[in-house]
């Protein structure tokens, strides 16, 4: 026996696995074009950025709200997925208890590598930040 409520969740369901196979697509074509073209840039990033112009452009222009790109389909798929983020990061835990002879053997230079990166990621952002915030100049406050 299907009633409307049936059809709702059917209906919600198609969406969300458009919406889904739409991020896949955008990361696929990312991921072919930076191996096509030989890009310094991971697939995945330039995936997103076309997700982001294909969104705008849907905001921009109406005859492109159709499918996944229809309402929020793109929006709720993407809060799915940040919902359950944890999940992803699994496999890698596995990865790293698979290979705990590895680093019971490297593990103060592991250690010494991460405390360098963060100290050096710091000192980029603080460089980044004050020639940006010279850039800007003062702004005076209203």
């Amino acid at each position: 026996m299907s009633g409307p409520f049936d059809a709702e969740i059917t209906r919600a369901r198609t969406s969300m696995i458009a919406s889904l196979s739409l991020i896949l697509l955008c990361q696929l074509v990312g991921e072919v074009v930076v191996r096509s073209l030989g890009l310094p840039l991971p697939g995945p990033v330039l995936g997103l950025v076309l997700l982001l112009l294909l969104l705008l452009a849907r905001d921009r222009f109406a005859v492109l709200a159709r499918g996944p790109l229809q309402g929020d389909g793109v929006e709720s798929a993407s809060r799915g997925l940040l919902a359950n983020l944890s999940l992803l990061f699994v496999p890698a835990g596995v990865g790293v208890v698979q290979k705990l002879d590895l680093i019971a053997e490297h593990g103060l230079a592991i250690a010494a590598v991460l405390a360098i990166s963060v100290i050096v990621t710091l000192l980029v952002t603080v460089a980044t930040f004050l020639i940006v915030s010279r850039l800007i100049g003062p702004r005076n406050a209203p």
